[in-house]
């Protein structure tokens, strides 16, 4: 498998694209700001040919270039209904310090095909049988994408986590459409059941293991012994 990312231009948005091995189709994950050109770099290096662009939730810093690089090759955009509204109206997610940031004018319309997700769908796409895991807190319709990983890689299984779990950490609660309720849920019934060898794929920072978080992560592991967590509610 062919596993390619690199982070956006502003807020280090992990993008990423997802193939079964080069020459193929693949799968675009979060295009976010300013990432056209080395994403355009990445499909010509490996002379892939994109079938969907998948988004992870619905926050400008994830979806920013999803239009242009769905109307560029013809491909849908895949996003859980819950976060639908934000490919239209971007600004209903953002804080009012992000919302000054951009000036507080957008011109902004969603692509011309999107597909909405359901919690535990599989999606059939370039080859790769994707799950998709609704795990809201983060946003109302944020999810997670597993697949298989390659054979000759050390863990059975990746997952793109978005914004729900990082190297350390975990996604804010704080802005609009966050809850830390459902955030706790999605943590304990979504992420704490995967086995420890998988491979998670965050929106943000160096990518990480289950096994790592479980046993480092002070948000799971206060999440595992029953304690209770507060939201970070700072970072993304």
């Amino acid at each position: 498998m062919l596993v390619a990312g690199f982070p956006a231009d502003a807020f280090g948005t992990n993008c990423y694209v997802l193939a079964p091995a080069p020459g193929e189709q693949c799968v675009i994950v979060d295009p976010g700001i300013g990432v056209i050109d080395r994403l355009d770099a990445i499909l010509a290096e490996h002379r892939l040919q994109p079938a969907a662009v998948l988004l992870t939730h619905g926050h400008l810093d994830h979806t920013f270039s999803v239009t242009p690089v769905c109307g560029a090759r013809g491909v849908s955009a895949y996003v859980h209904p819950d976060d639908r509204e934000l490919l239209a109206d971007p600004a209903k997610a953002l804080s009012m310090d992000l919302t000054e940031l951009f000036g507080g004018r957008f011109s902004y319309a969603e692509p011309e095909d999107v597909v909405e997700m359901t919690d535990g769908s599989v999606l059939s796409l370039a080859g790769l049988e994707l799950t998709v895991d609704h795990a809201p807190g983060h946003t109302r319709g944020s999810v997670l994408f597993r697949l298989p990983a390659a054979a000759q890689a050390e863990a059975d299984e990746l997952c793109l986590s978005g914004d729900v779990l990082f190297a350390g950490s975990i996604g804010r609660t704080d802005l609009p459409g966050g809850s830390i309720d459902q955030m706790l849920a999605s943590l304990r019934d979504k992420i704490l059941p995967l086995a420890d060898n998988t491979m998670v794929l965050p929106g943000h920072g160096p990518s990480t293991t289950i096994g790592r978080e479980r046993r480092a992560n002070p948000y799971l592991r206060d999440l595992g012994a029953g304690g209770a967590v507060a939201s970070p509610n700072r970072g993304w």
